[in-house]
């Protein structure tokens, strides 16, 4: 039981990091959209306004996918935290199974033992 206890702990501090990230990134992402948005009204070459939208657009997307990235990792750190939980279930209910099925056995008579024999 602590092992799974402190499993959900460093779960929940892994998903509040990840949800932090989150935030941080998608609060550079509403800059970047703004500051993307601005350039079109700004006083510029035609050639370097192109350059900048282009560069605006390339780090939109490079935050577009370390969000997703977050996104991903938190999922699989979420499924592997299940499916330890899972197999901790398993190994604890294991050997309560084998043993039941042990007794059953040994007092289940064999076929020797059930049929009466008369000399």
């Amino acid at each position: 039981m602590q092992i799974s206890s402190a499993t959900s702990s460093s779960g929940a501090a892994s998903s509040a990091n990840a949800a932090s990230n989150i935030n941080k990134l998608q609060k550079q992402l509403r800059e970047l959209t703004n500051e993307l948005r601005g350039v079109a009204g700004q006083n510029m070459e035609a050639k370097a306004k192109a350059e900048k939208i282009k560069l605006l657009q390339a780090q939109i997307q490079m935050v577009q996918q370390q969000i997703a990235a977050i996104q991903r990792q938190s999922q699989q750190e979420q499924m592997d935290r299940v499916q330890a939980q899972q197999q901790a279930k398993a190994d604890k209910d294991k050997p309560a199974a084998a043993s039941a099925i042990k007794g059953a056995a040994s007092r289940t008579p064999g076929l020797g033992e059930s049929v009466d024999t008369y000399a």
